[in-house]
């Protein structure tokens, strides 16, 4: 996933680092979203998470890279990390298909709407904004901004409702 984003000539390395991570309390149920943004060359970060009454874990994970890539100033060479399969496959395998087809998959020889349509969308238009490099990291096995984003995450989640 890449796009002609203004990033130095001789850089291989991502400039900024994007960690993701949503959670939901039931499925849909009450959901929280996170992100730690890194400016690689200066090592700053910015932390950010917000929720939902009625949503599911999905719509949060994709939240979370879009609420991410939004905060995001100018066009960077960015590597967003997830512990989403959904998100990460969406992004990597799935969302060609899904544009080619009118934002539409294929179910048994027949074509039928993708689930969380507008967030795909969104997530697609900010995807082609910056050069961006998907990783996909396993979750809950102790990557500290992965733990940091579920942290977050989780307490956005459960403050849902108790503002």
């Amino acid at each position: 996933m890449t796009s002609s984003a203004d990033t130095p000539a001789d850089s291989s390395e991502p400039v900024v680092l994007l960690f993701t991570d949503g959670a939901c309390k039931g499925n849909p149920g009450r959901g929280g979203w996170a992100y730690v943004l890194r400016h690689v060359p200066t090592s700053q970060e910015r932390e950010a998470s917000g929720g939902a009454a009625v949503t599911t874990n999905n719509q949060m994970e994709l939240q979370a890279v879009i609420e991410g890539l939004e905060a995001l100033t100018r066009p960077v060479f960015v590597e967003v990390v997830t512990d989403s399969q959904y998100v990460a496959k969406g992004c990597s395998e799935w969302l060609a298909g899904w544009k080619k087809n009118g934002w539409k998959r294929k179910e048994k020889g027949r074509l039928k709407p993708i689930k969380n349509e507008e967030h795909w969308r969104k997530l697609d238009a900010l995807l082609n904004k910056h050069k961006v490099k998907l990783t996909w990291v396993r979750g809950h096995v102790g990557h500290p901004e992965n733990e940091r984003c579920d942290q977050l995450a989780v307490a956005a989640a459960e403050a849902v409702g108790n503002e």
